[in-house]
């Protein structure tokens, strides 16, 4: 049964939007009276596109859920169909309980293509912006081996554990952050405002200052005179290193170069791999073949080196190479994944091992990064004492050095 989205007038005067199924827009206004509503506008709910209304689209293109949101709804839809609801009940309840307006619109959507007798993955996939390719191949997995339920709770643990990870390196690293730009605005502050304070109260006198006051002094008329040019020339080169970033024979050497650095680049690098060692997992699990999963998997990987290898990997499979030792060929990948893999290949169970590498990466990931974020902590701070104690003695010297002559 179509659903239309509507707009009407409430007894007391207020507006009241929503969404009913009927058969005709007829039918869904015959519905908004019966319940002492005056319909001012019924709209079906288009299945996305250029054909919906303003209503049923995302306003200025914004998805109707973010990471956390749709993690959330995966489990309360994983929950709802392993009790036994039927989908399309299911769905509805979802669509009740929806705050968001476009959350509702967006599964009101889905509820009229699977009344309509579509799969859910297929009305998923025409929802691009919030449901990936990735997340409509798992569902259709599921559909297809009669076993929606488990696969929407392993789809849901997947999103929450991708949360989880991305939480404690954002964590990790916001601190580090916070401290690095206070410091940047202190000493902007002190070097522009305070120390040429200095060249005026000393201006008459015919003694020659410290050389660590005359240094700053250099640097504070430096940071007036060019601070605006160089804030400029910065926020020119960011847009343009952005620019380029787009066009991808860049963006893969960038990607490849920063791979390449001591710190960051590990970090990428098991970031990548434990992303891409959980999605095959998942959708190995879920009955995907190996070559589309691979291919999804593929496209999950934010680094376009790894990209690049994950697409290469695949080709060797294709040819009739087994996954570890294609795996193996491509060092941008940690040696841990094409183990496991090779050990999941001889025992037949690929998705459980995959998994375990996965889960590995990830925490060595986490490791790695609250290691980085404690040494990082104290660093910071010492050098921002450092430079903090620069100024406030090219402050002080000259002071000090002008009771000495009166003395």
């Amino acid at each position: 049964m179509p659903a239309y989205s509507f707009e009407a007038l409430q007894a007391d005067g207020k507006t009241r939007k929503g969404v009913v199924e009927a058969d005709t827009a007829r039918a869904a206004r015959a519905q908004l009276r019966a319940q002492a509503l005056a319909p001012l506008t019924v709209e079906p709910v288009a299945a996305g596109g250029a054909g919906g209304s303003l209503l049923t689209r995302p306003v200025g293109g914004a998805r109707a859920f973010n990471s956390t949101q749709l993690a959330i709804w995966t489990r309360q839809l994983a929950g709802l169909v392993t009790s036994g609801l039927p989908l399309e009940r299911a769905l509805t309840a979802l669509a009740d309980e929806a705050e968001d307006e476009r959350q509702r619109h967006l599964i009101a959507a889905l509820r009229a293509e699977v009344n309509a007798g579509a799969p859910l993955a297929r009305a998923m996939a025409q929802h691009p912006r919030d449901f990936s390719e990735v997340y409509a191949a798992v569902i259709a997995a599921g559909e297809q081996g009669g076993h929606l339920g488990a696969v929407l709770e392993r789809l849901a643990d997947d999103l929450e554990e991708r949360q989880a990870l991305k939480a404690k390196l954002v964590g990790a690293a916001l601190y580090p952050a916070i401290v690095t730009v206070v410091a940047i605005v202190i000493v902007i502050f002190l070097v522009s405002y305070v120390v040429p304070q200095v060249a005026t109260v000393f201006a008459g006198t015919q003694r020659a200052l410290p050389w660590l006051t005359v240094a700053m002094l250099a640097i504070s008329d430096f940071v007036r005179g060019w601070g605006g040019w160089l804030l400029g020339a910065l926020i020119v080169l960011t847009l343009a290193v952005r620019l380029a970033l787009r066009r991808p024979a860049f963006r893969q050497r960038f990607d490849a170069a920063w791979l390449r650095l001591p710190l960051a680049g590990r970090l990428a690098r098991g970031y990548n791999a434990a992303r891409f060692a959980s999605t095959l997992a998942m959708l190995a699990g879920a009955g995907v073949p190996i070559l589309r999963a691979l291919q999804a998997a593929a496209e999950t990987l934010n680094n376009q080196a790894m990209r690049a290898d994950a697409e290469d990997a695949l080709v060797l499979v294709r040819e009739g190479a087994p996954l570890a030792s294609a795996l193996a060929q491509k060092k941008r990948f940690p040696g841990l994944l094409p183990m496991f893999a090779r050990l999941g290949e001889q025992t037949g169970e690929l998705p459980v091992m995959l998994q375990r590498a996965a889960n590995q990466l990830s925490a060595e990931v986490q490791r790695r990064a609250m290691q980085l974020a404690t040494v990082l902590e104290p660093l910071l701070i010492v050098a921002m004492g450092v430079v903090v104690m620069l100024i406030v003695l090219a402050v002080m010297l000259p002071i000090i050095q002008l009771n000495q002559w009166v003395r």
